[in-house]
C-alpha cells in the first residue's frame, strides 16, 4: 500500500486535488505526451493544473510521498524531450498555465514579478506598455512560457547584447521536491548574501524544482532601429563583420544572425509570402540590428558607415537597409521561419552547438566538408546566432528520386548517432559546447555524460541528491539516475 491512503496514485490524487486539477481528459493527455520534434511519445498518468503556488507545493509534497514522477511541462515546445513524460503510465505531467498573472510592475527599478506560466510574447508586451524592454526574443514566444525559458536558460537573438535568460533574472520562487517553497524575489541587483540559489534552478530543467515566480531585468524601450541585410563572402567573413560593426556601432549591436543561401531558398520555397532581400547570390547572409533607447538617433547612418567601411575591407558584397517596419519584419520573417522551412522540406538532425567567435568559420568548413563528402543521404542548413558563437548545425534529408520519402529519411535517421558523434566530438576538440541554448532533456543525456568531466558529473548528482533526494522531478533528464523506488 502506497503512503497517503488506500487506492491507485491516480485515485489519490483526484481524491486529494479534485478533477478540476487533476485531468485525465484524452484530448488533453494526448497534447502532453509526445515532445515538439515528436522524438518521444510517453504516456502520462495524468495532467495537473495547479492555480497557485501553495497548490504546487501541495501537490509536489504528496507526489514525493507517493513517489510519483512529475514532468513540469511549459509550452512543450523543448528540442531535446525535456517535458515529455516517459510511456510508464505513472509520471505526473505539471502545467502551470493557470499561472499567468503578472504580480508587480516596477519600471522605476527596471523590474517585473511574473509568474511561470505567463507567456514571453505577453511578458514583452506588459513591459512595452509601461516603456520598458525585456529582451529574451526567440521563435516560440507565442507559446513558450517563462518558466520554461527559465528552466532550459533560453537564448534567442538578442544573446549577443543582453545575455542569456540566466543574464534577465533578479530572483525566483521555487518549489522544492518535498513541497518547502523558496522565495528569492527581491528585485535587488547587488545582493551578496551567501550562495546564490537561484542560478542552481536555471537551466536545470525542472530537475530540481519547479519554477513558479520569477523577478526579471527590465530594460529602457529601444526607440530607434537599424535593420540590414547584408551578404557575405564567407563564414569568416561574418566574424570579421561582427568585429567591424562592434568597432563602428559599440554595445548597439543587438542581433547578428548567420543564414546560409539554402536556408533563404526553403523559406522562399515553402513559406508563401516570403522574399529574397537581395539581388544576386552569395553563400552566406548575416542579419543584424543596432538599437537605441534614445529617439531619432541616426542608426541607419552608422550602420550604413560601418557596412561601406566593411565593403572595403571585402568582408561585405551586397547589403540592404530596412526602409521601413514592414521591410524590418520581412527580413526578420526569413530568419524566423528557417526551423518551419526546414519541417517542411522534410526529416533533419538537429546540432545546438556553441563555438568561440575565433574558431567557428574553421568549424563551419571542416564539418561542412564532412557532410559533404560523407552524408550524401543529407545536406548542410548551418544559421544561427554567431553573435554570441551559437550554431543550429542541422543537416536535411536529401531527395532522392530512387528512393520513397520514408526510405530517403530512414537512410538519414539510421547514421543519426555516427554523425552526432563526429560533431559533437569535433565541437568539442575547439573548446565549444554540444548544447549552447536548447539545454540536455531526455535527448542529450548521453552526450553529457561523455563531454563532461567525472568532477563536474560527480557535483551535479549531489546537488540533484540534495534537492531532490527521491528522485521524482522531471527523472530521466540531464542526469541519468536511479528509478523511483515504490
Amino acid at each position: 500500500m502506497m503512503p497517503g491512503g488506500a487506492g491507485s496514485p491516480l485515485q489519490q490524487l483526484i481524491a486529494q486535488f479534485g478533477s478540476s486539477v487533476i485531468v485525465i481528459d484524452a484530448s488533453q493527455l494526448a497534447a502532453v505526451n509526445v515532445d515538439h520534434r515528436k522524438l518521444y511519445q510517453g504516456k502520462a498518468l495524468a495532467l495537473a493544473l495547479p492555480r497557485s503556488t501553495a497548490e504546487v507545493s501541495k501537490l509536489l509534497a504528496f507526489c514525493n510521498a507517493l513517489r510519483i514522477g512529475v514532468i513540469p511541462q511549459g509550452g512543450n515546445t523543448s528540442y531535446c524531450g525535456g517535458t515529455a513524460p516517459d510511456d510508464s503510465g505513472t509520471q505526473l505531467v505539471l502545467s502551470l498555465r493557470r499561472m499567468n498573472t503578472l504580480r508587480e510592475m516596477n519600471p522605476v527599478n527596471d523590474s517585473m514579478i511574473v509568474e511561470a506560466g505567463c507567456i514571453l510574447a505577453d511578458v514583452q508586451r506588459a513591459a512595452a506598455d509601461v516603456g520598458r524592454f525585456f529582451p529574451l526574443s526567440l521563435g516560440a514566444e507565442g507559446s513558450c512560457q517563462i518558466g520554461g525559458n527559465l528552466s532550459t536558460n533560453a537564448g534567442g537573438v538578442n544573446v549577443v547584447r543582453y545575455g542569456m535568460t540566466r543574464d534577465l533574472v533578479l530572483g525566483l520562487e521555487v518549489v522544492l521536491a518535498d513541497g518547502r517553497v523558496l522565495s528569492t524575489l527581491q528585485a535587488l541587483r547587488k545582493d551578496n548574501t551567501g550562495y546564490d540559489l537561484r542560478h542552481l534552478f536555471i537551466g536545470a530543467e525542472g530537475t530540481l524544482g519547479v519554477i513558479t515566480a520569477a523577478s526579471l531585468k527590465l530594460f529602457p524601450a529601444p526607440r530607434s532601429v537599424a535593420t540590414a541585410f547584408v551578404a557575405v563572402p564567407t563564414s569568416a567573413s561574418a566574424v570579421s563583420l561582427l568585429n567591424e560593426l562592434r568597432t563602428h556601432c559599440g554595445d548597439l549591436v543587438s542581433s547578428f544572425e548567420l543564414i546560409p543561401d539554402i536556408a533563404i531558398d526553403l523559406v522562399v520555397r515553402h513559406l508563401p509570402g516570403s522574399r529574397v532581400p537581395l539581388d544576386g547570390t552569395s553563400p552566406w547572409y548575416v542579419l543584424c540590428e543596432i538599437t537605441s533607447a534614445l529617439p531619432n538617433e541616426p542608426l541607419g547612418e552608422r550602420l550604413e558607415a560601418a557596412l561601406a567601411a566593411a565593403l572595403e575591407a571585402g568582408l561585405v558584397t551586397n547589403a540592404t537597409l530596412a526602409q521601413s517596419e514592414r521591410e524590418r519584419q520581412d527580413f526578420w520573417f526569413i530568419r524566423e521561419h528557417i526551423p518551419e522551412a526546414q519541417r517542411r522540406d522534410g526529416p533533419s538532425l538537429k546540432h545546438d552547438i556553441s563555438l568561440p567567435l575565433d574558431r567557428l568559420a574553421a568549424f563551419i568548413a571542416s564539418a561542412g566538408d564532412w557532410i559533404r563528402d560523407e552524408i550524401p543521404e543529407g545536406y548542410l542548413v548551418c544559421y544561427g546566432h554567431v553573435g554570441d558563437g551559437n550554431l543550429h548545425f542541422n543537416i536535411n534529408q536529401t531527395a532522392n528520386p530512387v528512393q520513397s520519402p520514408n526510405a530517403a529519411a530512414g537512410a538519414l535517421v539510421s547514421r543519426q548517432n555516427e554523425i552526432r558523434r563526429v560533431i559533437h566530438d569535433r565541437v568539442h576538440e575547439l573548446g565549444g559546447s554540444f548544447s549552447a541554448e536548447h539545454g540536455i532533456g531526455r535527448h542529450k543525456v548521453e552526450e553529457l555524460e561523455r563531454y563532461a568531466s567525472p568532477l563536474e558529473l560527480e557535483l551535479m548528482r549531489a546537488i540533484k541528491r540534495t534537492f531532490d533526494p527521491n528522485g521524482i522531478m522531471n527523472p530521466g533528464k540531464v542526469l541519468r539516475i536511479a528509478s523511483l523506488s515504490r
